[in-house]
């Protein structure tokens, strides 16, 4: 997949072209995309995926985003696009307007342009799909429903907010995912015979808090594990904390990044009578991810 920053350096003739933030990259946006692969695959033209990075703070309101563009780029490779278009979204960005968003359209040469029924765009969100057609022939997609309502970054988030990781599966397709570089903690895990590596994640980065049945995946392997986070009140710690304990290994992890997954929620964080209660509950709570992982 070919992977671009500017409109200007797309290829040049025509293509379909899907536009959208598609922070999270759920089963809405990538139903979205696979109707525009139809179209181009009967065609015989390529798929440009249009996006942002990083997942806007104006898009999101300060909420956190979903998706970091790692992920996202082997997301859109995964569902066939054969070229992404990611264009660095800023306060300058945002205040572009409409008019200007749709002289990058026609940069693209676009033979059809693919939105969902809600994308707008623009300052002040001024533009919307009717507006597309300026550039190009437009089709609108209805969004997903699942469970009887639709697939939305936002929903997505309200269930992380509340720890419902298996829900959050359903709607992106896939267990939800953060990626972060090991760092230096203080090593209280280690001396309760749970040693943990300590995730360093970017900004704003949206993460469930608790105890969760975690898959673990490093530059080569792929291991069980149990995550916690959040504020380790047993301790008195008063700044969020993504620890992870990962089952069966042995060796060091600094400065390596992991990539977790959230397969099940635990249990909510708790503050605990002393270390020898928090030690005994951290012993169930590796155990109840063994069952659940299967090992």
């Amino acid at each position: 997949m070919l992977l671009i920053n500017d409109p200007k350096d797309a290829p040049a003739g025509p293509k379909v072209v899907v536009v959208g933030s598609f922070d999270g990259l759920h089963l809405g946006h990538q139903h979205l995309i696979r109707q525009a692969q139809q179209e181009a695959r009967s065609g015989h033209l390529p798929v440009l995926v249009y996006t942002f990075d990083p997942p806007s703070k104006v898009f999101t309101r300060g909420e956190g985003f979903l998706t970091e563009l790692s992920e996202k780029v082997e997301l859109l490779k995964s569902l066939g696009a054969e070229i992404a278009l990611v264009v660095p979204f800023n306060e300058d960005f945002s205040k572009r307007s409409k008019d200007e968003f749709l002289a990058d359209l026609k940069d693209l040469e676009a033979h059809t342009l693919y939105v969902g029924r809600d994308f707008r765009f623009g300052h002040q969100r001024s533009g919307g799909p009717e507006d597309l057609s300026k550039v190009a022939p437009t089709r609108v997609v209805d969004l997903l429903h699942v469970a009887g309502a639709p697939v939305k970054s936002s929903r997505v988030r309200e269930l992380l907010a509340t720890g419902r990781v298996e829900e959050a599966k359903e709607l992106l397709g896939r267990p939800y995912r953060a990626d972060g570089i090991v760092v230096e903690g203080d090593k209280l895990g280690r001396t309760l015979g749970f040693p943990t590596a300590n995730l360093q994640v970017a900004p704003l980065k949206v993460l469930p808090h608790g105890v969760f049945a975690v898959r673990v995946r490093t530059d080569s392997e792929t291991y069980g594990g149990v995550a916690n986070v959040g504020l380790r009140p047993t301790v008195g710690g008063r700044s969020l904390r993504f620890e992870v304990h990962v089952l069966d290994f042995d060796g060091d992890l600094y400065g390596h990044e992991l990539k977790v997954e959230f397969l099940k929620k635990i249990r909510d964080e708790a503050k605990f009578e002393d270390l020898e209660a928090l030690k005994s509950q951290l012993a169930k709570d590796a155990e109840a991810a063994k069952r659940y992982l299967g090992t």
